[in-house]
């Protein structure tokens, strides 16, 4: 201690020189110390705002709130339901609509083939159980029942589409496999623009005569094809 004031003592006109920036020090912390104070005492306040407000709606008995609260969470979920019900419909679509892909994929199109039969029953319950729009107004049970629906009709999907990539045209004769290259050749004349129109047309009819017997293309796909050979196709 004596050693400090002697210091002290010794050097006190160092108080003189530097006393303005040490004092300006104290107060830059002084003032940086309050404004952290302030802060996390407004963070607190926040925090309890916060967990007044949560605990405030747990102890509302509003039945009405509730109720209202309840419709629009499930509206949510529907529309997801919904939005993941369209995307299976359009990829099997997909295949529905092009006679590449049917030729191609040819289970995707034969309900005797046990995988798409499968997809083919769970689309129909999937379609029975769909509500109009999200915003209907469905219980509890029937949403589980939709929500199991859209489940299943997704995997069958995915299942039977997985299927149809592994087996191809497999379960075809060796004779029948050839009708089925010698259709997918023709359909790429049929849509070929830089072939004339009788060409398109034989073409056409050619892709037609080999699948007869052999997969069943559906109006809506014959319809597409249509549309894609350039020129009007007579029925």
């Amino acid at each position: 201690m004596d050693a400090l004031f002697g210091f002290l003592g010794s050097y006190w006109w160092l108080a003189l020189v530097f006393g303005g920036a040490i004092a300006s020090g104290f107060s830059a912390l002084g003032s940086w110390w309050s404004k952290q104070a302030k802060r996390r005492h407004e963070n607190r306040i926040e925090v309890l705002r916060v967990k007044a407000e949560i605990a405030q709606s747990e102890r509302s008995t509003d039945p009405q709130a509730i109720a209202e609260a309840d419709a629009a969470s499930r509206a949510g979920r529907v529309e997801r339901l919904m939005s993941t019900h369209d995307d299976v419909a359009r990829r099997w679509l997909e295949y529905e609509l092009d006679a590449a892909k049917l030729i191609a994929f040819p289970t995707m199109s034969d309900g005797r083939d046990p995988h798409t039969a499968a997809f083919l029953r769970a689309k129909k319950v999937a379609d029975g159980l769909r509500p109009a729009s999200a915003e209907s107004r469905i219980d509890a049970e029937t949403y589980a029942e939709y929500r199991d629906a859209v489940h299943d009709f997704e995997v069958a999907f995915d299942v039977a589409e997985q299927e149809a990539r592994r087996v191809r045209g497999s379960g075809f004769t060796e004779s029948e496999r050839q009708r089925l290259d010698r259709a997918q050749h023709m359909l790429n004349v049929a849509v070929d623009q830089s072939a004339t129109a009788a060409e398109r047309q034989t073409a056409y009819r050619r892709v037609r005569e080999e699948l007869d017997g052999l997969i069943v293309i559906s109006n809506a796909a014959d319809a597409e094809l249509k549309r894609r050979v350039a020129g009007e196709l007579e029925a």
